[in-house]
């Protein structure tokens, strides 16, 4: 079996010496080779074209972001971010995944240390799904990124609801809107490519579960409001929804919206962890079920396992809802939006770059 060629671009040589430690523990890795910093790294993956880099974000001569920008633009290939839970770090993590990198492992929080051993297994699963990942097709929305409008302002006339009866869609025109997106791997660069073409005036809330580490989601939601029309922010426990808002669960937690009197309140909470994630697709969808009398818009985009295909479940048999997967051909890890259209309940399948389009079309209907 070909082994995945892994390049660890890192300052520290504790930290190198580490990681090349962790990662030749699995059979199928095997590091080529190691740099000090972004400069060192550039060379040496035009010299060993490694399948993977591994790259701290923090570095001198040239730090893990710059180098990243430069592997996108002359050697595209999966990189795997080493962040710190600083709120500078975190920035330029997020950043990172929306200049290309294909996802990133929060440093344990104490300066280098053993800790470092609490995510050995993170990092080398990490590794082993990158190199499977749809990354050629990942690097034309990179190549795209300033081409991304922040307005629709004409949706498609087509009828999506040919095969549905008249009472359905006036039932649907009668109801409260609510669009809910889960997302994973790649998602952060899928949201980009989703959130800013939603108009201001967007008649419904958007809830959002993007599986990420505590300390992140706020970066994540900072960034996405300076491209957004619509309001992003990370939900808070307790705090009333409006409409034209995008609420991002917080990491490690999970997200409910519940109904009080008229309004929609958001809950945050550390309950069970859902099939090894919190916050949970599933925990939000399957709260957002119990709501009457609103219409919803289910969307999954692009990351590993089945999140999100209980609750779409469990969304599709209590009320009036339509949902969109990402299609296999821009998904990053095409596993959830995979699972979800297995299911037969996705009524369209779409490529990241349409989705918002399709949200409207159902909205406006």
């Amino acid at each position: 079996m070909k082994k995945i060629r892994v390049l660890i671009v890192d300052d520290s040589a504790f930290m190198r010496k580490l990681i090349t430690d962790f990662l030749q523990e699995e059979e199928s890795i095997e590091v080529i080779g190691t740099a000090r910093n972004g400069q060192d790294g550039l060379k040496k993956i035009e010299l060993l074209n490694p399948d993977v880099v591994t790259m701290d974000v923090e570095m001198p001569i040239m730090n893990g972001l710059e180098a990243l920008k430069e592997i996108m633009r002359k050697y595209p290939r999966p990189v795997i971010m080493l962040s710190s839970t600083t709120k500078e770090g975190t920035d330029n993590t997020i950043k990172s995944l929306q200049y290309g990198a294909f996802d990133f492992i929060a440093k344990p929080s104490g300066a280098i240390s053993l800790d470092l051993f609490k995510i050995k297994e993170q990092l080398k699963e990490k590794v082993k799904l990158a190199v499977t990942a749809n990354f050629k097709n990942k690097q034309i929305l990179v190549r795209n990124e300033k081409n991304i409008p922040h307005q629709i302002k004409e949706y498609s006339k087509i009828d999506t609801y040919s095969e549905k009866s008249t009472t359905y869609s006036e039932e649907k025109r009668l109801k409260d809107k609510i669009v809910c997106i889960g997302t994973s791997t790649g998602g952060p660069r899928a949201l980009q490519h989703v959130l800013p073409k939603l108009p201001k005036d967007i008649d419904a809330p958007i809830f959002i579960v993007q599986h990420m580490p505590p300390g992140f989601t706020n970066s994540l939601a900072n960034r996405l409001n300076s491209m957004s029309l619509i309001t992003v922010k990370e939900a808070e426990n307790g705090e009333i929804v409006k409409k034209g808002t995008a609420y991002i669960a917080p990491g490690g937690s999970h997200m409910h919206v519940i109904q009080t009197g008229t309004s929609l309140v958001i809950k945050v909470d550390k309950s069970e962890i859902r099939n090894g994630h919190r916050p949970s697709v599933d925990v939000m969808f399957e709260s957002i079920s119990q709501l009457k009398n609103y219409y919803k818009v289910a969307v999954i985009m692009t990351g590993m396992g089945s999140d999100g295909t209980e609750g779409l479940k469990r969304l599709k048999t209590t009320g009036i809802v339509d949902a969109i997967s990402e299609s296999e051909q821009t998904a990053v890890v095409y596993g959830m939006p995979k699972s979800a259209y297995a299911t037969q309940l996705v009524d369209k399948v779409e490529h990241v770059e349409d989705i918002a389009a399709s949200i409207m079309n159902f909205i406006k209907k």
